[in-house]
């Protein structure tokens, strides 16, 4: 997962910001907002698996969330059994753990320099958004 998130990250951005609360005690970290955001991104792309990825009872991630890269963000070189990233170095990590700042390795200069003047995502991109759909709410509140 990382190759792919990666292929879109270096298109959008040059660092990555991670709020990690796990590793000072505290639950409400990206990693607990993480199911909620796979549903939400499952709702608009049909080959997202948005059920896939949860924390279980023992706050242990289930595959497909081991497998992420904010999974990987988010604990690499914290928790001994998560490799550090390939395409993402850390720049920032503060004292107790809770934010992680990375770097994206060789960001797209084409594509920075295009939402500078078009100001819309670019199209190296244009494969990935195609896949999208209209958001449809999954669950209604009334």
């Amino acid at each position: 997962e990382e190759e792919a998130a990666y292929e879109i990250a270096k298109h959008l951005a040059d660092y990555v910001l991670v709020w990690s609360t796990k590793f000072a005690g505290f639950r409400g970290d990206d990693l607990a907002k993480m199911p909620h955001m796979a549903r939400i991104a499952a709702s608009v792309f049909d080959d997202i698996n948005g059920p896939g990825y949860y924390l279980d009872g023992g706050q242990n991630p289930s595959p497909l969330m081991a497998e992420s890269l904010l999974y990987k963000l988010h604990s690499a070189g914290i928790e001994d059994d998560v490799p550090m990233p390939t395409h993402f170095e850390e720049a920032y990590t503060s004292k107790n753990q809770m934010v992680r700042i990375w770097k994206v390795v060789d960001p797209s200069k084409e594509s920075k320099e295009f939402c500078k003047h078009y100001r819309r995502y670019p199209p190296a991109l244009n494969e990935v958004l195609a896949k999208q759909k209209d958001f449809q709410q999954i669950h209604s509140l009334f």
